[in-house]
């Protein structure tokens, strides 16, 4: 099975040489069934954002803050559904 590619990319961020912001594009719906819920997706996207400020906006992370930020936010959401 392909791997599937990361929909996260960076862009330059106007006004500020040298400094990338993550970019990630939103949720939408692929037909193939791996997309998350628009407001977890969001969660995640914004816990993710927190992680990269507090790395200071270092490049080369994405993945790892994101896959932090999911771990995070589906953990917090499991305990929150148990409590």
């Amino acid at each position: 099975m392909p791997k599937a590619k990361s929909p996260r990319t960076t862009k330059a961020k106007a006004g500020k040489p040298g400094k990338n912001v993550v970019q990630i594009p939103e949720a939408s719906g692929n037909g193939n069934g791996n997309h998350l819920p628009a407001d977890l997706e969001s969660e995640i996207r914004a816990r993710a954002y927190q992680l990269y400020e507090e790395h200071g906006y270092a490049d080369g992370r994405s993945e790892d803050d994101w896959l932090q930020a999911e771990r995070e936010v589906t953990a917090r959401r499991a305990h929150a559904q148990t409590a």
